[in-house]
């Protein structure tokens, strides 16, 4: 299990990708560091209803997996793409703010212009 901390920047619409599957996108600023980074969450499923009750703006706490999977192209190129699934969200207080389990930094980020 994945925590982050952020402001909800951008709240997308559901999106029925088939019969089977359903997914919601956000993005979730980290202020944490220097620089912020806009991170990219999924909500899946029956989840997707879970960023309904908060607004853009909101300072939250999102909890996430962080999934990985390969693809083939038709002309057989091999890619990897990761998704952070997003589980649960809650509004973040200072008291309650979770102690991060995971950190998106590594040594030297600190100095890079983006």
């Amino acid at each position: 299990m994945l925590t982050l901390k952020g402001r909800l920047k951008v709240k997308k619409e559901e999106q029925v990708i088939n019969d089977r599957f359903k997914k919601r996108e956000f993005v979730l600023t980290d202020e944490g560091s220097q620089y912020p980074q806009d991170i990219l969450f999924q909500l899946a499923q029956d989840r997707t209803s879970l960023l309904d009750q908060f607004n853009e703006g909101d300072e939250l706490n999102v909890y996430f997996n962080l999934r990985g999977r390969e693809w083939t192209s038709p002309t057989g190129e091999v890619k990897y793409f990761n998704t952070l699934d997003a589980w649960k969200i809650e509004v973040a207080s200072a008291a309650a703010a979770p102690a991060p389990e995971a950190s998106f930094e590594a040594p030297g980020d600190e100095d890079l212009p983006f």
